[in-house]
């Protein structure tokens, strides 16, 4: 399976490698050398994409983690809110029982 390179990376790879180029080199090894270059730069690229991928996973999984936390937290707020007067509301209850039943 061969790899396909955009034109932009074998002409880059043919620059570097003429760059490089010893003056015994023949133009033949000067193309295996730019093969060899367009190789690497594609194996760069894929080993990049591969890491941003991987980034935007996690990226994705924290804000889903977040989500989650912030309706987690939501639905508590909303349940203390009714509970928090609720032990006030028995004392006053429970006072007024304790009024009521000595006044008569």
């Amino acid at each position: 399976m061969k790899n396909k390179v955009s034109p932009e990376v074998a002409t880059q790879a043919l620059k570097i490698a003429k760059g490089i180029q010893r003056p015994e080199q023949t133009k033949e090894q000067t193309k295996l050398v730019a093969q060899g270059i367009e190789k690497g730069i594609a194996e760069y690229k894929k080993q990049q994409n591969k890491k941003l991928r991987e980034l935007d996973k996690q990226r994705k999984q924290q804000t889903k983690q977040r989500e989650n936390k912030n309706t987690v937290t939501e639905n508590t707020v909303s349940t203390n809110r009714y509970i928090k007067p609720l032990p006030w509301i028995l004392l006053i209850l429970s006072w007024l029982g304790f009024f009521v039943y000595f006044a008569l």
